[in-house]
């Protein structure tokens, strides 16, 4: 009875112990928060938003809000928004508008003629705007061997990164899952990005690492950041599972991430690609800003 009544009483005071520690730690986190939403962005991270997370939102108020939080930039924005990013002395981070799709990319001879058609028009209006990165992708795999892929991307990109270098233009080849969201997509390892990026040999062929996607194909992703940076131009975040907010309802520890990022020198973008789930979805979007502004 005596060891029965001593153990009742230990966990009741351990229980009562927790609770008002909890309650502390609760309080002092709920503290900081909101210390640091209300700091000045610290700027070792150059931040950007993706335009197309926020369709619902026009892209006038989306660079008002933009310019309010601290980013920088608005990644995949074409040259009819260009414009109003440079209203509000925004940069447009990761341009777009010369890729076919997705699936029909470099990795395929059949599109080249159209990309190089597309991609010749594109480079040069990237560059007298002012801007950097043009993004690009591999496509569809459609069984093709990693070889057969590597040949076909380096046929097809090498005489447009030779105008990237005249215009002082990065390509940048996105990383994506194969597993859930891009089904049968050849750029979808970074290892394997990584070979195409040392095959065409030029500092105007780089990747993307969108951390969602590479989370989802291969993890690992702190250390594949370290050892992959140099062939590194651009970041995507995302929530893991899912692909929405990057806070406490997700896998990944986006603070830790980011400090890699800044580990390795990165100097590029790293650009917001979430899908906001919560209403109010430019405050999600200055959340995920301070939880990488590390």
């Amino acid at each position: 009875m005596a060891n029965t009544n001593r153990r009742s009483a230990i966990k009741s005071l351990l229980a009562g112990s927790a609770a008002i520690g909890a309650s502390g730690m609760l309080s002092s986190f709920k503290s900081e928060e909101k210390e640091q939403m209300s700091d000045k962005l610290k700027g070792n991270i150059n931040h950007a938003v993706c335009r197309w997370c926020y369709g619902d939102i026009s892209v006038e108020n989306l660079c008002r809000a933009a310019k309010e939080i601290g980013i920088t930039g608005i990644d995949l924005v074409g040259p009819q928004d260009w414009p109003t990013l440079k209203k509000y002395g925004l940069t447009s981070s990761m341009c777009n508008g010369a890729e076919i799709n997705l699936t029909d990319g470099f990795g395929d001879t059949r599109f080249h003629e159209q990309l190089h058609k597309q991609y010749a028009d594109m480079i040069p209006k990237v560059a007298k705007a002012g801007y950097k990165n043009l993004i690009c992708f591999s496509g569809s795999r459609r069984g093709k061997t990693d070889e057969e892929g590597w040949k076909n991307c380096v046929e097809g990109l090498k005489p447009m990164v030779k105008l990237a270098e005249q215009h002082n233009v990065v390509l940048v080849m996105e990383l994506l899952n194969s597993k859930i969201d891009h089904k049968d997509y050849q750029c979808d390892h970074t290892a394997w990005g990584a070979e195409l990026c040392k095959r065409l040999g030029s500092e105007n062929f780089k990747l993307l690492y969108d951390i969602y996607h590479m989370q989802i194909d291969e993890g690992d992703v702190i250390r594949t950041i370290r050892e992959f940076h140099p062939y590194i131009a651009h970041y995507h975040t995302g929530g893991v599972p899912g692909r929405n907010e990057i806070d406490e309802t997700q896998e990944l520890y986006y603070p830790a991430i980011m400090r890699a990022v800044i580990e390795v020198g990165h100097k590029g973008f790293v650009a917001q690609e979430f899908i906001p789930k919560q209403k109010d979805k430019l405050a999600s979007l200055r959340k995920a800003v301070h939880i990488c502004d590390v």
